[in-house]
């Protein structure tokens, strides 16, 4: 490297230090419990420019395939309860949120009862609580039957109110004959 290039490389590193060095990130501070589900999906205050129109419904479905890090909520299933929580706060009235969770692939394991995971000797299932808040607040979860075959989960393994689909591109296909858009 030249000596004129090693300046200017030194110079454009001070210029973009000098230019964050005021700025700060809210990071995790900024998120706080909802208020419809107030023990998962935390949200974070935003000063947006889009408008929610009033009396806006939503009919979306969730397709998650990843599990969560071993002795934790699955993240993906956190952000269910995230979506309820940011638009009730944002004036969306919980009735006209209608969500699904189309689980397939290893998140399989994350929806099978506590029977079920302590007979496999897979330690607790950290998400039967968020499962039930999201069961309280009307959201419908399916299991694609084809992952449930692969991974040997029955039927009575399911936690309750967990419905085993034929598979998740069954549900996902019906649903979006229902009116639910896909939330990638």
């Amino acid at each position: 490297m030249k000596f004129i290039d090693l300046i200017k490389a030194k110079y454009l590193v001070a210029v973009v230090l000098m230019c964050t060095a005021g700025s700060s990130f809210a990071g995790s501070e900024a998120f706080k419990p909802g208020t419809q589900i107030k023990e998962f999906g935390k949200i974070a205050s935003v000063d947006t420019t889009v408008a929610i129109p009033k009396n806006t419904k939503f009919k979306i479905v969730f397709d998650v395939a990843t599990t969560g890090d071993a002795g934790t909520v699955n993240r993906k299933f956190d952000s269910l309860a995230r979506f309820i929580n940011m638009h009730v706060a944002n004036g969306v009235k919980p009735e006209n949120i209608d969500l699904a969770l189309v689980v397939h692939g290893k998140a399989t394991l994350d929806v099978q009862n506590a029977a079920a995971v302590e007979a496999k000797q897979l330690g607790e299932n950290k998400n039967i609580p968020l499962l039930q808040s999201l069961l309280d607040n009307n959201v419908k979860i399916y299991l694609c039957g084809q992952s449930a075959a692969f991974y040997d989960v029955k039927t009575a393994d399911l936690y309750p109110g967990v419905d085993m689909a034929l598979s998740a591109m069954t549900a996902n296909a019906l649903l979006q004959q229902q009116g639910y858009t896909l939330n990638p």
